[in-house]
């Protein structure tokens, strides 16, 4: 990565200090900016071939793996919520797609074998308070969505779980939440 002689105000194009000051990306330092701001805004972070990765703890879906990646014109943030539905694809597509409309900053996408991620292309340089704001974005996408692209995508094997647990005195503590689906 070529040096960048541009201070954060043109980098980022911030009109204030504070704003220069927070903002940072690829185009003021790259991976050794962004993981100075992740560190100053208590953020726990690894960094792995020129990206940060953040892990998110969540509920529902028990911790998202956030990939940051800056590079010089953009930082982009992929995160693996789901592997490929087993069922009702179409149902699930849809249903991403229409929930793309009220996300900020990220998107629901597939790969080439159907895993579902949310992914975003952003500015290089970020201040703290919309770095915080697009983790947020992710953590409440993907596990307030979790349990809700499952329903769609899995609902013959979670029913097929329900019962095995049933038929054998098993625990239904983590299925709890799809008890609509066992028809009970």
């Amino acid at each position: 990565m070529a040096d960048e002689t541009t201070d954060a105000t043109g980098a980022t194009g911030a009109t204030n200090a504070t704003n220069a000051t927070n903002a940072t990306g690829a185009a003021a330092g790259g991976l050794a900016a962004l993981t100075a701001q992740l560190e100053r805004m208590g953020v726990e972070h690894k960094t792995a071939e020129g990206s940060a990765i953040v892990v998110l703890p969540g509920t529902r879906k028990l911790k998202t793996v956030c990939l940051l990646a800056p590079a010089p014109d953009s930082l982009r943030i992929e995160a693996f919520v789901c592997r490929n539905p087993e069922e009702n694809h179409a149902g699930v597509h849809e249903w991403l797609l229409q929930r793309n409309r009220r996300l900020f900053g990220i998107a629901y996408t597939v790969d080439a074998q159907g895993d579902i991620y949310l992914v975003g292309q952003l500015p290089p340089s970020l201040a703290d308070e919309d770095l915080d704001r697009l983790l947020g974005q992710v953590l409440e996408a993907s596990d307030g969505d979790f349990n809700k692209i499952l329903e769609r995508g899995f609902a013959s094997s979670i029913k097929k779980e329900w019962e095995w647990r049933v038929d054998r005195g098993e625990s239904l503590a983590n299925l709890e939440q799809f008890r609509h689906l066992a028809g009970e």
